[in-house]
């Protein structure tokens, strides 16, 4: 698979014969490969949140029971014709690609023990290989994208800023394609706090890169171009009139987070009350129960004073 992706960059970069330009074009192909399964996994996810007042009644119902609660879920899936991991699945079949991509990419500037290219994956026949064996940059556009941008700072610190300046591009595209998403997702168990954490989390992802080689960073950046545009026209799809699945979801989750809020405050209402305290005006009682000391005990009688002689003693 590593070849595969070796070949599609050599391709490419038979075609345009710039480095830069046959990553992009890579970057582009990948990103049009995936778009079905971006698309399936967006409506199955939308499906879901469809039938999330549904699912909180259920919870409601059954709770306790966990037995028929799947029962009763899953033949709400059926009644549906939802599949629950129709959203997630597409997400998980992309893990592989960018594993692939990512070492494909790194396999182009292995270097030998003398620091100089020596490609893996590559067909020793190509273009792509014949013009990186033996050397130390991999220059397009006047940048390397050989080095790593902490060490084009370390380097060079004016010219670093070139580098860093693209890593600072790549975390705000992420952050507007996050915000695209986060502007249509209402989601009845997430916070305030774990929204914005949702969101900031690409652009931690972004600012990682300065450790990476600035091709990989010329691949995200693309590659987040492309998904700025599919998230618009998920927008324009799925949410583009007032009875869309979209909208329809949104309604939905909206519902679900209320009947989440009513149950939180039933079951507030429903807690035991606190045990009553004791009024502070009240005298302290104590609650000893040993005698104390030098004291006679309570059941103790006390002691008769003589009377005088001849006095009645009744």
């Amino acid at each position: 698979m590593f070849e595969l992706a070796a070949k599609l960059i050599a391709f490419f970069y038979g075609l345009v014969h710039n480095y830069a330009l046959a990553i992009s074009l890579v970057a582009v192909v990948i990103m049009l490969l995936i778009t079905p399964l971006t698309l399936k996994s967006t409506k199955g996810m939308l499906e879901m949140q469809r039938l999330q007042p549904e699912m909180r009644r259920l919870q409601s119902e059954f709770k306790g029971d966990r037995t028929k609660l799947n029962e009763a879920m899953m033949k709400l899936y059926q009644e549906h014709k939802v599949n629950p991991l129709s959203s997630c699945l597409p997400i998980a079949a992309q893990m592989p690609v960018f594993i692939v991509m990512f070492q494909a990419l790194n396999g182009l500037v292995n270097k030998d023990s003398s620091g100089k290219f020596a490609p893996k994956f590559l067909d020793k026949n190509s273009e792509l290989y014949t013009a990186l064996r033996g050397e130390k940059e991999m220059l397009s556009f006047g940048l390397d994208l050989a080095v790593r941008p902490i060490e084009a700072v370390q380097e060079s610190f004016g010219k670093g800023l070139i580098y860093i300046g693209l890593v600072a591009v790549l975390a705000g595209l992420y952050f507007v394609q996050q915000k695209m998403v986060a502007s249509r997702t209402v989601s009845p168990t997430m916070s305030a706090g774990q929204a914005k954490l949702m969101q900031y989390l690409p652009v931690a992802f972004a600012v990682f890169q300065i450790f990476l080689t600035t091709q990989l960073v010329v691949y995200y950046m693309v590659q987040a171009l492309v998904r700025i545009i599919q998230q618009y026209y998920i927008t324009k799809r799925f949410y583009g009139h007032e009875h869309s699945i979209g909208q329809q979801a949104q309604a939905a989750s909206a519902q679900a987070r209320d009947m989440a809020k009513n149950d939180k405050d039933d079951s507030k209402k429903k807690s035991p009350d606190k045990k009553p305290t004791s009024p502070k005006n009240e005298p302290f009682i104590s609650k000893r129960v040993t005698a104390p000391k030098n004291k006679p005990t309570p059941s103790a009688r006390p002691a008769q004073r003589p009377q005088a002689p001849g006095k009645k003693r009744d």
